[in-house]
C-alpha cells in the first residue's frame, strides 16, 4: 500500500504549482541604500547597533547581548524560504556601512490585528537618522511588495512615543488603525493597502 506524503502547513503538495515566492531575497538598490540579505560579513555590525540604547529604546526598550542578537539575526534570515519575504540589511552606498536593517515578517506576536498581514519594521543606528533613510529603505520594500508579494495589506506596529518612526510611516501611507497592549506597555498599529 502506498502511504502518501502529509502536506506540511504553508507547503503545496507533490504535483502541484508551487507556492511563488519562497526565494532567496532580493538586493535593492536606492539612491543612498543597498537592501541586501542578511549575511555574516553584517553580523558585528548588526551585533554593535542592537546593543546600543539608543537604538533600542523604541523597540524592546533594552540593549540586546550578542546571543539575543544571534538569534534575532538567524531568525529574520530565516523568514524568506518559509514565508517569502524577510528583512535586509540597509547598506550606505557610498561607504559599505552597516546603518540597520528592516523588511517584512511574521512574527507571530499574538496580536490579533497582525494575523495574516505582512509586518513592516525598520531599525536604524542613531547616526543614520533624520536623513530620510528610513522612508527610502521602506519605500523600496513598499516597492518591492507590491510588484512581488501583491499582498492586498501590510501592517506595522510602532511604540506611542515613537514619532519618528510614526512619521516615517504615515509618508508611507500607513493609517492607524489602534492602540493596543503590548508588553512592556501599548503599541500602535498601523496598516497600509496598495
Amino acid at each position: 500500500m502506498r502511504r502518501e506524503a502529509p502536506v506540511i502547513p504553508g507547503t503545496v503538495p507533490s504535483g502541484t504549482v508551487p507556492v511563488p515566492n519562497r526565494m532567496t531575497p532580493p538586493t535593492i538598490l536606492t539612491e543612498r541604500l543597498i537592501l541586501r540579505p542578511l549575511s555574516l560579513d553584517d553580523w558585528e555590525a548588526y551585533a554593535a547597533a542592537w546593543a546600543d540604547p539608543q537604538m533600542t529604546a523604541f523597540i524592546g526598550g533594552q540593549p540586546r547581548d550578542k546571543t539575543t542578537s544571534w538569534a534575532k539575526f538567524t531568525s529574520a534570515a530565516g523568514l524568506w524560504p518559509i514565508v517569502g519575504y524577510g528583512y535586509w540589511s540597509f547598506i550606505d552606498r557610498k561607504t559599505d556601512t552597516f546603518l540597520g536593517n528592516g523588511g517584512l515578517a511574521r512574527h507571530e506576536r499574538g496580536l490579533a490585528d497582525l494575523e495574516g498581514f505582512p509586518e513592516a519594521g525598520w531599525a536604524f543606528v542613531p547616526e543614520a537618522w533624520g536623513r530620510g533613510l528610513a522612508t527610502e529603505a521602506i519605500r523600496a520594500v513598499l516597492d518591492w511588495a507590491e510588484s512581488e508579494l501583491q499582498a492586498p495589506e501590510i501592517r506595522c506596529i510602532i511604540d506611542p512615543g515613537n514619532t519618528a518612526s510614526i512619521r516615517v510611516a504615515e509618508k508611507l501611507g500607513f493609517t492607524r488603525l489602534r492602540e493596543v497592549p503590548f508588553p512592556p506597555g501599548t503599541t500602535v498599529v498601523f496598516t497600509r493597502t496598495a
